[in-house]
């Protein structure tokens, strides 16, 4: 009987040691990064631009950031789309791709030959889009997609890069032809701009579009979703994966919210965290059932709860996209203010008369962004115009 007992209690540590092995192992795992390869949002220039023709060269960077281990670049292959007001018939389109590898010779046939990316290290990606054609000046945006497959521990992984480049820049005097509109307390100017990208600076972007029409004592504010579109936080809902929390949790939601999607959702907790979000839905929920207090959720889950557009939230090709809040909004709006002299806000609006000031520089009054924006000057459609000049009646 001792023999059976001392057996058991040994069988019993050996497989308690097993499994304590077995999650530290999985732990380990777990914190592994992978294939952490990552493209840099890229910059882009016009090698030619001629009313039937327009060349771009587009560089990309990617940099390897798994600790101490090699990842492989594969496969590069970058498809386009043109985004028009006009048919498309009679343009015509080439897409070149090189190399640009440290010491080695980029290849002149378009095929990419696998690369090896050292840790820390990073290899160039150079892609030429030739156009021609009679309707070029109807162009508005080319929405690059840089399909590429990354070789590592991870395994083979197909991930998609995407840039969004504009090909329409409106003139900066156009907007002197645009009405300035009356407001109880404020006149205010919507100002038309390029459709905004990854590449732009709110900075350089108020210089640009804004300075030529503004005077001492003037507020600009800007939409949420071009400051976050600007600071590249915007995924394709293919670089998502919804899991178990998202899927479920995804349905509980009324069918116009952008939460009301497993991408959707899931974008929000990668933000916030899966604890939270699921604390935040059992609170509001138990809230709203027995205390008749709606929004609870949206308070406890984080900033981005209510500020996250899905698809179809935002512009072509943006309505492609789920969009999050800006990051740093104060910073963000601090610098504006720093570039121009203009005391700036970002804000959120919508047409149901509901204004959001997420951030505003000291000098700028909620009251009269609220009363100056209440009817949405800026739109919630295609208009294209971000921006908001708001220019106080001397009374006030």
């Amino acid at each position: 009987m001792n023999i059976l007992i001392g057996a058991s209690i040994a069988i019993a540590v050996l497989v308690g040691a097993i499994l304590l092995l077995w999650l530290l192992f999985e732990w380990q795992y777990s914190t592994r990064q992978g294939n952490l390869l990552e493209f840099d949002s890229g910059i882009w220039q016009f090698l030619a631009y001629e009313p039937e023709h327009y060349r771009l060269e587009l560089l990309l960077t990617a940099t390897n950031k798994t600790r101490n281990l090699d990842v492989f670049l594969v496969e590069v292959e970058p498809t386009i789309s043109l985004l028009s007001s006009d048919s498309l018939d009679g343009i015509n389109s080439n897409v070149e791709l090189r190399s640009r590898h440290l010491n080695v010779a980029s290849r002149n046939d378009n095929y990419w030959e696998s690369y090896i990316v050292s840790p820390n290290h990073n290899t160039g990606v150079e892609i030429q889009i030739d156009l021609s054609g009679k309707n070029l000046a109807e162009l508005k945006t080319v929405w690059v997609r840089v399909h590429y497959t990354l070789y590592g521990p991870a395994g083979r992984e197909e991930k998609v890069k995407h840039c969004i480049i504009p090909l329409q820049t409106p003139d900066v005097n156009s907007n002197q032809r645009e009405r300035w509109r009356p407001t109880p307390d404020a006149d205010v100017l919507p100002i038309r701009t390029h459709i905004l990208s990854a590449g732009d600076n709110p900075v350089e972007v108020m210089q640009r579009y804004v300075m030529s029409h503004a005077q001492t004592g003037d507020i600009v504010t800007i939409a949420e979703t071009p400051i976050a579109i600007m600071q590249g936080n915007f995924y394709h809902p293919s670089d998502i994966k919804p899991k178990w929390l998202a899927k479920r949790l995804c349905y509980y939601f009324k069918s116009s919210s952008s939460l009301a999607t497993a991408c959707g959702l899931q974008s929000l907790i990668n933000e916030s965290g899966a604890w939270r979000v699921a604390f935040a839905f059992i609170v509001g929920a138990l809230a709203k059932a027995f205390l008749r207090v709606p929004g609870v959720f949206y308070m406890l889950a984080g900033d981005q709860a209510r500020l996250i557009d899905d698809v179809t939230g935002t512009l072509p090709p943006y309505d492609q996209f789920i969009v999050l809040g800006p990051k740093n909004p104060q910073l963000v709006v601090d610098e504006i203010k720093a570039g121009t002299g203009l005391e700036a806000a970002i804000v959120d609006v919508n047409d149901l008369r509901r204004v959001k000031v997420l951030a505003a520089t000291s000098g700028v009054s909620e009251k009269l962004l609220n009363q100056a924006l209440l009817m949405n000057p800026a739109g919630n459609a295609a208009e294209q115009t971000p921006i908001v000049l708001i220019r106080p009646n001397s009374s006030v």
